[in-house]
Order: structure tokens, then C-alpha cells, then sequence
């Protein structure tokens, strides 16, 4: 791909004295929908995390638009337009839903933007625009996980990381976010980084997948040559 939009390089990443990523590397371009799959333990939310600047690595570069991102400073990610839906949601549970939204306007531009852009998550999300004034603590699982999506859109992203959305939900309201996930990054040309263990939804929502096994990104490929390669098949979609 040449100077890819997005390229993490050979990262190495430790625990302690424990190595838990082996020359990682995948890249997006711009507007593309990228997935990184693989069993529980396997790397994929330490690979984003670094990416994140929540985790420094060790050794290898992430490069974003042409500049290198400081390992393990998320401030700069944040500033560069890299934003972390987290796994579990993470929301403050004894604050509205507004006041969860308004939270992810974490940058000047947008903070600026801001009611711009929470008509835009009310637009995709309507149901958002009834429960504005509504605890997130009281919320469903389904709506707290669209709120954490619009939270992270808050920020104006340039490039969203989605972790495990689709853990604990039904299939049906997964499908309904990664549907505006989709819609967001074709409108828009938003660069989405998925980390799924679903990998059969990954798979239909990617142009493009990473399978990690064991801290090693071990087959690379689109999510269609994913989708029809035998070992994926076996290990992950259960044939």
C-alpha cells in the first residue's frame, strides 16, 4: 500500500517481562474498515491500545498522516484524530446521556463542534434524542454501547477504534450500530479499526482483515479471502 492513511510497524509490546506482541503490523487507508480478529488473549486489544497511546511499545512505529505518533501518549493520539471506543463501554453511569456525549468533545474543534454534532448522533441514534436526559447507569446494554459510539464520534475523529462492540449484545442492535458505523465511514471518510471475536460480523462489516494468534498477526487478507480461507474457517466460523 505505500504510505498507507494508517501503518503500525513491527510493534512489540510487553507486560512487565512478559511479551504479549510480536512485530505487529497492519495499516488503513483512508476511509477504510479494518478488523482485527482472533481468540480471546490473542493481541488485538493490546495491538489497539497502543494504537490508542494507552500502552507504550517497546520497540516500532505507529505513523498516522504522514507523522509518527509517540508510543504510549494518548493526548497525542487524541490530537491526531485516533479515538478509543473502549471494550465494556465505560461510560460515567451517574451522568444523562447528554452529559456522556458531551464528554467526548474532548479536542478545541470538538468542543467547538459540539452541538453540530450531537444532531448528528441523534439523527442516526433516535432513540438517543428520547433518553438524552436519562442516567447511562439505567440504560440497556444496546444503548449504552450507542452511546459510548457517539461518545467516540464526539471527538471528530479521523480515525475510530472500535473494541469488542459487540460483546454482550444482542445481534440485531450490533447490527444496527455497525450499520451507522458503516454509513459514518463512507459519508465521511472516517477510517474505522474493529477489534471483534465475532469474527463471521467482523468479516461482513471490513474491507480488510488481520487474524492474530498468540501476539502474532499470522494471516492478513480482504475480508472476502479471509471469509473463504480454509484455517480462518476452522478456527473461527465454524466449519
Amino acid at each position: 500500500m505505500g504510505n498507507a492513511f494508517f501503518k503500525a510497524s513491527g510493534l512489540n509490546v510487553k507486560y512487565g517481562d512478559i511479551q504479549v506482541l510480536w512485530d505487529v503490523s497492519f495499516e488503513a487507508e483512508k476511509g477504510e474498515i479494518i478488523a482485527l480478529v482472533g481468540s480471546n488473549g490473542a493481541g488485538k486489544s493490546t495491538s489497539v491500545k497502543t494504537v490508542a497511546g494507552l500502552i507504550r511499545h517497546t520497540s516500532g512505529s505507529i505513523v498516522f498522516d504522514g507523522n509518527e505518533i509517540p508510543g504510549g501518549n494518548a493526548r497525542a493520539a487524541i490530537d491526531a484524530g485516533i479515538i478509543l471506543v473502549p471494550e465494556g463501554r465505560q461510560l460515567f453511569p451517574q451522568m444523562t446521556v447528554y452529559e456522556n456525549l458531551e464528554m467526548g468533545a474532548c479536542s478545541k474543534m470538538a468542543e467547538s463542534k459540539k452541538k453540530e454534532t450531537i444532531e448528528k448522533v441523534f439523527h442516526w441514534f433516535p432513540k438517543l434524542k428520547e433518553r438524552r436526559g436519562q442516567m447511562a447507569g439505567t440504560l440497556s446494554g444496546g444503548e449504552q454501547q450507542m452511546v459510548a459510539f457517539s461518545r467516540g464520534m464526539m471527538g471528530l475523529p479521523r480515525m475510530l477504534i472500535m473494541d469488542e462492540p459487540s460483546l454482550g449484545l444482542a445481534p440485531n442492535i450490533v447490527d444496527d450500530i455497525f450499520r451507522i458505523a458503516r454509513q459514518v465511514a463512507e459519508e465521511t471518510g472516517l477510517t474505522i479499526l474493529l477489534v471483534e471475536q465475532d469474527v463471521r460480523k467482523a468479516l461482513r462489516l471490513a474491507n480488510r482483515g488481520y487474524v492474530l494468534e498468540n501476539g502474532v498477526v499470522n494471516i492478513t487478507g480482504t475480508a472476502e479471502e479471509l471469509s473463504n480461507n480454509e484455517d480462518v474457517k476452522k478456527a473461527y466460523l465454524g466449519f
